[in-house]
């Protein structure tokens, strides 16, 4: 590099010394810089980056490396079949997901992606990386690029990522249907938040209310989800704080109780504090 030296055997060089130490940064670099100064055939490169990947599929380096090359291409075909690839080793490879996301991002190439996430989730219905990439393609990607049918065969006029409609139905099913398959699932309780977060206003209350009642069904198997029971607490703390209502900031306060002392005893001084923020609140109704 001090030397400044442009030639094949420098860039032969830099691979020798990515096979020594392939998280090392400044080889890579350098070599991009070769790459480009040599006008080398980036096609050939992209081979022999797959290779690195598939030996060391979480070298942050040789993913940026990836990055590199395709956005020099301009290609992202390529893409979502590595990273498939990588993650059927792997189904929570970070670097592959993050690479993918880009690479969807980059090329809109999102067609089959909520298949491709069912395929995953049906595998494995706790995999989080799989329920974060369904939360990423669907609040990314407005309905109207054509991702989403509203159920008539018309697209979704929405401009916005907020769900609403049939999308947000859809998701609001699919997450309670896989909640009552696995009521311990951390992951779709999550999703389920993320539904609550990030929904039109017009539909949150009657979405709060249809959770809520999802909820209560569930409760009667007797389940004892903590899950289950610190979205019921969620849903009956910010309803009474909304509406002033003392019966269910009190119904809250005994659900913290019961998590604190049964079902959650782990995170007990989380729960009791949380009860005691609930009755300050009370207090000031």
């Amino acid at each position: 590099m001090c030397s400044g030296e442009i030639s094949k055997r420098a860039l032969d060089l830099t691979q020798d010394a990515a096979e020594l130490n392939p998280a090392n940064y400044s080889v890579w670099h350098h070599r991009r810089f070769l790459l480009k100064k040599l006008n080398s055939d980036l096609k050939q490169e992209m081979q022999y980056c797959r290779s690195v990947i598939e030996e060391h599929p979480k070298n942050y380096q040789v993913w940026q490396h990836r990055r590199a090359l395709v956005e020099a291409l301009n290609d992202g075909t390529k893409e979502l079949r590595l990273t498939e690839m990588i993650l059927s080793q792997d189904a929570k490879n970070y670097h592959a997901w993050q690479h993918r996301q880009w690479a969807i991002r980059t090329f809109k190439t999102y067609e089959g992606e909520l298949t491709y996430i069912d395929r995953l989730l049906q595998e494995d219905i706790r995999n989080n990386s799989a329920w974060n990439q369904r939360f990423f393609i669907v609040t990314t990607f407005p309905a109207h690029e054509g991702i989403f049918n509203d159920g008539d065969g018309k697209l979704s006029t929405a401009s916005t990522p907020i769900l609403s409609g049939t999308i947000l139905q859809r998701e609001l099913n699919y997450t309670l249907d896989a909640i009552k398959k696995v009521t311990r699932n951390e992951s779709a309780w999550n999703y389920l938040r993320g539904l609550l977060d990030n929904c039109d206003e017009n539909e949150v209350d009657a979405l709060r209310s249809k959770i809520y009642s999802s909820c209560t069904e569930i409760l009667k198997s007797d389940d004892s989800s903590p899950y289950l029971l610190s979205t019921m607490m969620d849903l009956e703390r910010e309803e009474g704080s909304k509406q002033g209502d003392r019966i269910k900031m009190q119904n809250a306060i005994d659900r913290c109780n019961t998590l604190a002392n049964e079902h959650d005893v782990i995170r007990k001084e989380y729960w009791n504090y949380m009860a005691d923020c609930i009755q300050v609140q009370m207090s000031s109704m």
